[in-house]
Parts: C-alpha cells; structure tokens; sequence
C-alpha cells in the first residue's frame, strides 16, 4: 500500500509538472504567435475622413487670390428664348469691389456696358441710349441662380461656387476625384483632376426636389502664365429649370493684379428703364 501511494503522488508530481509545462508552452506559444501576427484594427471612416480634408484642403489652396483681374472672353450665350448669340465681352474686376464689362456686337461696336458692385447692377444700353439701375438681385433672375456678387466673381475667375465643407462621401478613379456636399442650397458634386486638383466639373442640384433646378459647369484647356497662375481658359455653364440657359466662355485673354480702371459715365440724353 504503501508503495502504491509513493507511485501515485510520483504519478501526481509528474502530471502537475507536465501540466504546468503545458500551460507554459501554451502560454509562451500564445504570446509568441499574437506578437507575430498582430493584424491591426482599420478606421476606414477615419481614413475616408482624412482623404476628404487633405482633398478640400488643396482645393481651397489651389483657389486664385487677386487683387485685380482683367479678361477678354468669347461667348457663346443661348437664353430661355431659344436664341444664340455670340459676342465679345471685356471684363475688369476689382476683388470684391467692383465687376466692369464691356459687350461688343458685330464690327467690334459697343453695344452693352455693365457696372455690377455687391448690391447693385448698372446696365448702359448704348444702342438704344438707355440706363438700368437694379438690384444685386437681378443676376438671380438672369442666371436662375442665387447668384451674389461674391459667387459671379468665382466663376469668371475660376475659383469654384457654392462649395460648402459639409462632404458626405467620395468618388475616386484613375483620373479623377470627386466629392459630394450637402450645403443649405445645393447637392454639390465637385470633380477635381487627380493629379494637380484642378476643377473639372461642377455640378449642382437644388436640395428642393420641387425646384428640381439644376446647374453643371465644365472647366478646361487649363493654362499657366507668367505670374504661375494656372487658369481655366475654358467654361461651359448650363443652368436648367424651368428654362435652360446654356453659355460657353472661351478666355482668348487674362490677367492678374494689374492696374484697372473702370469707366462708366452715363451721358445726360439716356432714358432710365
């Protein structure tokens, strides 16, 4: 009996030193594999979160900032009415301040001068000798969008409208990027180039189904000039509610922070409309 209970508490001795042998090497096995193939938890919403910001951000640095901008610009200009017309428009623009246009017809005579400042709009007739005096307003019922002097003065430049930060979601292939806001006004899809960011497409829905307004604008034919300002020689805008109004810009000249004036003297013989 005696023997038999020295061989089983050896019995014993051995199974607890084989068992905390065991667990050691399970243990040590454990350690070793979970530090060998740690797989790393993935925020993709984080990643998807940081592209968009580095996205904006550069689009926000691309935007030209002037002081002045001077331009000549072929237009190609279809209205509600169904009608073309082409003609050839110099524009002056002090930054925030003041929009001067010059309208030439046939033979390169003036037919239109336009003074357009943050709240109102001046429009000379110089072929029937008449003057209009309006409101900022007005561009809203010319453009069928809720234009302000600030949003004119970005699309003549190239900068682009209506962007709002709110970005929900991102489109990427291999040439493009495109994001989408949701802003107080618009659904914006804003397509850059992936390569420099330059503008592509914008295209914006009207966040009130019942409007169902719509604008797209392309820009292309990007050019760099002596300053290094990379500008879009290229514009074609269409807008679409209850008409369409198509326009297409093509800059034939442009340039930045230089000297302007603005003339726009209403001689005494025009009538008021």
């Amino acid at each position: 009996m005696q023997y038999i209970h020295r061989l089983i508490c050896f019995g014993l001795v051995i199974g607890l030193t084989a068992s905390c042998r065991s667990t050691k090497s399970i243990q040590t096995a454990i350690a070793k594999k979970d530090t060998t193939h740690v797989i790393p938890v993935v925020d993709s919403r984080a990643d998807s979160m940081y592209f968009i910001k580095k996205v904006l951000d550069t689009v926000h640095k691309n935007q030209i900032d002037f002081q002045t901008f001077s331009a000549k610009i072929k237009v190609d200009f279809e209205g509600k009415d169904g009608r073309k017309n082409d003609f050839n428009a110099f524009v002056n623009l002090k930054k925030d301040s003041i929009l001067w246009i010059s309208i030439n017809a046939l033979f390169g005579i003036e037919a239109f001068r336009v003074l357009i400042t943050p709240d109102s709009v001046k429009v000379m007739d110089k072929i029937n000798r008449t003057i209009q005096l309006r409101s900022v307003e007005s561009l809203q019922e010319v453009t069928q969008m809720p234009m302000t002097f600030k949003e004119l003065q970005n699309l003549l430049v190239g900068n682009p409208v209506f962007l709002d930060s709110n970005i929900s979601s991102y489109k990427k292939d291999d040439k493009t990027i495109s994001l989408v806001s949701l802003g107080a006004l618009f659904k914006h899809f804003l397509t850059v180039n992936i390569d420099d960011y330059t503008l592509q497409h914008s295209k914006l829905d009207d966040v009130d189904a019942i409007r169902s307004r719509t604008a797209d604008i392309t820009y292309g034919d990007y050019q760099v000039n002596k300053k290094n300002i990379r500008f879009s020689t290229y514009r074609r805008i269409t807008v679409s509610e209850r008409s369409k109004l198509d326009i297409e810009m093509q800059f034939k000249q442009f340039d930045f922070n230089v000297d302007l004036s603005f003339p726009f003297n209403i001689p005494r013989n025009y009538k008021r409309q």
